[in-house]
């Protein structure tokens, strides 16, 4: 049930930094992989910056979030270096 719960804020958090960045996402599985990576970049900055790792639902989706807008923003500027 942990595993589903898991996807299911990864895929949430994908979306929604789909919508913050420019684009609508990524479809259901990209939004998935864009949110599980972001959920650990950001679980990893978290850590840093001295967030718990025993967080509940709302912060993990909100550490998610964070994590995946990064990763997006990272993706963009290499994007953006490929076509020059």
């Amino acid at each position: 049930m942990e595993i589903v719960i898991f996807l299911l804020i990864g895929a949430t958090a994908g979306w929604i930094a789909g919508r913050i960045m420019e684009g609508g996402g990524f479809g259901l599985l990209g939004n998935m992989i864009v949110g599980v990576i972001g959920s650990f970049l950001g679980q990893y900055l978290g850590g840093v910056v001295g967030f718990g790792a025993d967080a509940g639902i709302f912060t993990s989706l909100l550490i998610a979030v964070v994590g995946a807008v990064i990763l997006l923003f990272v993706v963009g500027i290499i994007k953006n270096l490929a076509k020059k």
